[in-house]
């Protein structure tokens, strides 16, 4: 009889993918303190915590990508609140690549542009008309793909990556050009 033998998969000690997302977008006249504290302890409390739990578990030369969104650059009106969110992923992969890096865990933030999940479809984003400003704004014409985001994220955990860390890494089609 075959001994087994279990350990963690590669990813789970090499790299760390993040993703935090809680998209509302109430006038910031209308945004209770609830709210405010609700969408900072998701989108950037929760990441901070996840960084520090795994951290530990990390081996040196890990990579950790944190999943933010192109709202922390190209602010949207009625969006103050979550737009502050996802600046603040921006700013907190920059700061953790420079803590992190006599370890050579590199840090970057992977910032997509609108794309087609069930997450966009049930609230509303896709079909609707600030989807079709962002495509008609887009230079490739049409919405991300979440395998369009996979390939970039596959690539910056992957060890052609190596050099490449700090980085505010955006998957748009062109939109922020």
């Amino acid at each position: 009889m075959a001994t087994q033998t279990h350990e963690l998969p590669r990813y789970v000690s090499f790299r760390l993918f993040l993703l935090w997302d809680l998209w509302e977008n109430p006038p910031v006249g209308q945004t209770t303190v609830e709210e405010f504290h609700r969408l900072f302890n998701l989108n950037v409390l929760g990441l901070l915590l996840s960084i520090k739990e795994a951290l530990p578990l990390l081996r040196d030369g890990a990579s950790i990508i944190n999943i933010g969104s192109t709202a922390g650059r190209m602010s949207i009106a009625n969006g103050s609140v979550y737009c502050a969110t996802k600046g603040a992923i921006d700013s907190i992969s920059i700061s953790l690549s420079k803590e992190f890096g006599p370890r050579r865990i590199r840090v970057n933030a992977l910032n997509p542009g609108v794309t087609i999940t069930e997450g966009t479809q049930a609230g509303g984003i896709i079909g609707s008309e600030f989807e079709t400003t962002v495509i008609n704004s887009t230079p490739l014409s049409r919405a991300g793909l979440p395998s369009d985001i996979g390939r970039v994220a596959t690539f910056l955990a992957s060890e052609e990556a190596s050099w490449v860390t700090g980085q505010l890494v955006y998957a748009t089609g062109g939109l922020t050009i």
